[in-house]
């Protein structure tokens, strides 16, 4: 574990190894929460459309399901 010292204004140094791994660079976004008593800094995607992009896959769309349950209720109203 690596330890860090709070600078003017609360400010903080990332060590250069964490920024590396995580590819943080300069003018990069971070989130920060506190969670459960400590903080907690995120790196955010530098395009967050692209990064969400995928990520939902699998299964039948919404619009799918709709167009399907309106079909079947044009057949059964074909029907009476």
């Amino acid at each position: 574990m690596q330890t860090v010292r709070t600078l003017a204004k609360g400010q903080v140094v990332i060590p250069a190894s964490l920024r590396k791994q995580l590819s943080i660079e300069v003018g990069d976004l971070l989130e920060v929460s506190m969670v459960d008593g400590h903080i907690e800094l995120r790196p955010l995607p530098a395009d967050p459309i692209a990064a969400f992009c995928g990520s939902l896959q699998g299964g039948t769309s919404l619009a799918e399901r709709l167009t399907e349950e309106h079909r079947q209720e044009v057949e059964r109203d074909a029907r009476r």
